[in-house]
Order: C-alpha cells, then sequence, then structure tokens
C-alpha cells in the first residue's frame, strides 16, 4: 500500500532517510535533472529551500574554464521549484514565469549552495529571490524570479 504525503513532509523525510519504498507524493522528487546534474536539497522547509551541487570545472565549465552560467541559472530555478513545490496541494502545480540572474563572480570548483525563499506571495503569482555561495559563503551569483500557481484543470499533466 502507498502512501501519499504532502511535499513538504515528503521532503522532510527524504532528507531524513526516512522513506519507505511506498512513500510517494503528487510530486517527482528527485527530479530526473537534478539526478542527472547531482544535484541535492540542503535543507527545506515551507516556501524556502537550499539545493546544493558540487561544482567542477570539467564537468560544469565553459570556455573560460569558470562554471558555466547556464548551471548557476539551472540550480536557482531547481532550488525556486523546490521551495515553492512545498506550497503546492495535490491539485496543484507551478510554472516559472521568468527568472533574472545577476552574476557577481567567477566561480570554480567548489559546493554551490542556492538559497531561495519567497520575496510576495500572492494567490496566483509568487516572486522568489535565490542567493547562490559558494564554499567559503561568498556571493557567486542573485536571481530573482516570478512562478505561478495553476489549479485544477490548469494543473493537470504538469
Amino acid at each position: 500500500m502507498n502512501n501519499e504525503y504532502p511535499v513538504l513532509e515528503y521532503l522532510t523525510k527524504y532528507l531524513e532517510n526516512d522513506l519507505s519504498e511506498n512513500d510517494l507524493s503528487h510530486m517527482i522528487y528527485p527530479t530526473a535533472i537534478s539526478k542527472t546534474l547531482k544535484m541535492d536539497i540542503d535543507s527545506i522547509k515551507l516556501g524556502e529551500a537550499i539545493v546544493k551541487i558540487n561544482a567542477n570545472v570539467k564537468f560544469h565549465g565553459n570556455q573560460q574554464g569558470t562554471i558555466h552560467g547556464g548551471l548557476l541559472c539551472e540550480l536557482a530555478d531547481a532550488a525556486i521549484g523546490t521551495a515553492h513545490s512545498t506550497l503546492m496541494k495535490k491539485d496543484e502545480s507551478f510554472t516559472s514565469v521568468d527568472l533574472k540572474i545577476n552574476f557577481y563572480r567567477p566561480t570554480w570548483n567548489t559546493i554551490l549552495k542556492a538559497h531561495a525563499k519567497p520575496i510576495k506571495s500572492g494567490k496566483t503569482l509568487t516572486h522568489y529571490e535565490c542567493t547562490i555561495y559558494n564554499d567559503e559563503n561568498k556571493k557567486v551569483a542573485y536571481i530573482t524570479s516570478t512562478v505561478m500557481t495553476l489549479k485544477g484543470e490548469k494543473a493537470k499533466g504538469r
């Protein structure tokens, strides 16, 4: 018999290594892209998440030999999506409306952590901020994003 949990409870159990093979949520965790890029959830709260990656220029580098900005965008998007998913009910889903990133410093081989939290939450639109830090706790990038909550029929198949 399957045990279905709300996303926040599911992810809390996931982080505590307390999931059984019958435990599930209406959202898929870990996500396929997170598994592919080897990103992990570091911490989770209602509406807030920290997602990390062990960034390595051999795998994530650009032509200058630093970590590619697209990886930073994906890390921020994963943190924002994880944060927002904790707010979703079973018949709800969401989609990103926009994402803006400011790059503060280049980075190389390091553990990057993206901390996402809401700036302003509404019934349909939520505005997030996300700061990415390196393993020296220096700001690497600052991201803002708007996420739209989809309900009922609009959420089906998403």
